[in-house]
């Protein structure tokens, strides 16, 4: 398989993108399946063999292993029917010529395989004169699945409990490893050492001779000293990083991994720098360990692709990255909630993000893994936790328990948005001996934690009229700040046109800059960690303050020398860009200074 596009889809949510190759790599676009809920992904293999007429058997919960099992099973068949899909279409090169060009059409006009179909159509006059040519160059786009590394409960049978191959992550990993797809691991949420030791037990993750890897691995980093420190453990394993996807810290969907202050520009400018750097130095480990361990090494180094994803939303914006930091490829999330043709929304949370404005989006704290969590107002998921809270039944009745991870009161994990949890925290919190005040801070804290690990993928249930008596029909949604720059429902092609500049905007044109955008959103949080500080400062945090905003100003810094010295893109845009980015270095100032007051005022106390 090889790059078709210069864009791919990133995993949304659990349920999102849970069968998006099924529905866009037919025409050659990567896209990304989360591996969180097999019980998901078990129902909805039972209605594809439904629907495509192929034999099912039902892997229970009785079934030894059936965790991986069910990822295993679910993964081969979106592998056979999006393969059949694709078949079908070069088939049809003679019957339906639109179809093939519609394939090519949505190329980017850049692709020198557009263009050679393009010179062979007018040599040619009929598509059957071609249709060996066509059969050797489409290529389909690739399945990639996506591991969130710090979803690893035990796991149990009755009291016993498995041993550590059992546990979420590393059965999805074993999913996914006997699994029939050539295609990219995406590892994200951070580096879990024990999980990425487990990888060493397939032999699919390793390179032969030639350097092909039948299943790659994809890290999902914030900055340049991440990708460094885990690709050097596990090139020490014999496992080669294939691909660095590095996302926004905050300008992003779903859970938010907010950096120390280092903003996107800056560290695109580094990987681009050290790219080279970066793969001699890993290079000579992944060697060393594959003769060690006796394996196959390539005849020539390996490379690897660097990828960015994180408040994309112009032509103009993905050419830049494409272009002036040899980004290989851009990922393109939430605007993709808006393509029924791509992603699997159900209409009601479809027509509520087409509607969703800059104040409809909000960094939340109600993810159970304690880490903000982009949101959107109104989603009938946390309409249903207050309407739970009011009738005195806080929490939920978690049913999947795929983000336990909480032993504060039990010696099995339990999930913080659970009704076993809050009523035992809140109970704690009854004994106390807080002021009124004090305890409904406390307790609005408790009960805001929600069953994002099934409201995420309730949408395909409800999206194709699936039993939900288990799950409820609530769903939560995780859209990144972009979205509130997308006012419609849309086409594939028109958001693929919209892309590659081939078509009117679809955004709406006050939309900021998606780097000064990102600058804003790490303006407002460190003036939130500031206001969590004011009434009690010490000097860790004082620290911790004064290192971000330096961060953010050197960050400024860089952008102004960018902005200024570029000639060939944002021409229509950099005035104000340059505006905003001034407007930021005085609100930054301001900040900087609100900590130093706060500081001396906890000297002086």
């Amino acid at each position: 398989m090889s790059n078709t596009h210069t864009f791919h889809i990133p995993v949304m949510g659990i349920g999102f993108t849970i069968d998006s190759p099924l529905k866009v790599s037919a025409y050659g676009i990567d896209s990304v399946i989360s591996l969180v809920d097999d019980i998901l992904m078990e129902k909805l293999r039972e209605m594809y063999c439904q629907r495509y007429a192929i034999p099912y058997q039902k892997i229970s919960e009785k079934v030894e292993d059936f965790r991986a099992k069910r990822i295993t099973s679910y993964l081969n068949l979106i592998h056979d029917l999006s393969e059949r899909k694709f078949e079908e279409l070069k088939k049809a090169a003679v019957d339906k010529g639109n179809e093939i060009r519609e394939f090519f059409d949505l190329l980017p006009d850049s692709s020198s395989l557009k263009q050679e179909f393009k010179a062979l159509g007018g040599k040619y006059l009929h598509l059957h004169e071609i249709s060996d040519w066509l059969k050797e160059n489409m290529t389909m786009g690739r399945i990639d699945v996506n591991i969130m590394t710090k979803l690893d409960k035990d796991n149990y049978i009755k009291d016993e409990k498995l041993p550590v191959e059992y546990n979420d992550a590393h059965a999805a990993l074993r999913g996914y490893a006997n699994s029939k797809l050539e295609s990219s691991l995406v590892l994200s949420a951070g580096m879990n050492p024990r999980l990425y030791s487990y990888i060493e037990k397939f032999d699919d993750f390793f390179p032969d001779s030639s350097g092909y890897i039948k299943k790659k691995i994809a890290l999902k980093v914030s900055d340049y000293r991440s990708a460094l420190i885990q690709g050097k453990f596990l090139a020490k394993k014999g496992i080669w990083v294939s691909e660095y996807r590095i996302e926004s810290g905050l300008n992003c969907g779903g859970h938010a991994f907010a950096t120390d202050g280092y903003l996107m520009g800056p560290i695109l400018a580094e990987f681009k720098e050290k790219r080279a750097e970066l793969r001699e130095s890993i290079f000579r480990i992944i060697e060393k360990a594959l003769v060690n361990k006796g394996r196959t090494v390539p005849e020539a180094p390996l490379n690897f692709r660097i990828t960015a994803q994180g408040g994309v939303g112009t032509a103009e914006e993905h050419r830049f990255l494409t272009e002036y930091y040899d980004i290989d490829s851009v990922g393109w999330g939430t605007p993709f909630l808006l393509v029924p043709e791509a992603t699997t929304v159900d209409r009601e949370t479809r027509e509520k993000l087409a509607r969703a404005r800059e104040e409809d989006l909000y960094l939340s704290n109600i993810s159970p893994l304690g880490v903000p969590f982009n949101s959107l107002k109104g989603n009938t998921k946390d309409m249903h936790k207050e309407l739970l809270i009011k009738k005195g039944r806080p929490g939920s009745s978690c049913p999947k328990k795929y983000l336990s991870s909480n032993r504060e009161f039990t010696e099995k994990s339990i999930c913080t948005a659970s009704r076993q949890f809050q009523h035992l925290k809140i109970k704690q919190l009854e004994e106390s001996s807080l002021s009124p005040g004090e305890y409904k801070e406390a307790f609005d804290k408790i009960v805001d934690k929600s069953c994002i690990c099934v409201g995420l993928g309730t949408t395909a249930l409800v999206s194709y009229g699936l039993d939900t008596r288990v799950e409820g029909k609530e769903i939560s949604v995780c859209p990144g700040p972009n979205m509130a720059y997308f006012n419609r429902e849309v086409s594939l092609k028109e958001m693929v046109d919209h892309i590659y500049g081939r078509s009117k905007t679809l955004i709406n044109t006050n939309r900021p800059n998606m780097f000064v955008k990102e600058l804003m959103l790490y303006l407002d949080y460190l003036k939130n960690k500031i206001e969590e500080t004011r009434d009690s400062i010490n000097e860790q945090q004082e620290k911790y303050l004064l290192s971000f905003a330096a961060n953010l100003r050197e960050g400024i810094a860089y952008y102004d020398r960018v902005f200024n010295n570029i000639r060939d893109y944002f021409q229509d845009a950099r005035a104000t860009i340059l505006s905003e980015l001034e407007n930021g270095k005085k609100r930054l100032h301001s900040l900087k200074s609100e900590i130093e007051k706060i500081s001396l005022g906890s000297l002086i106390d």
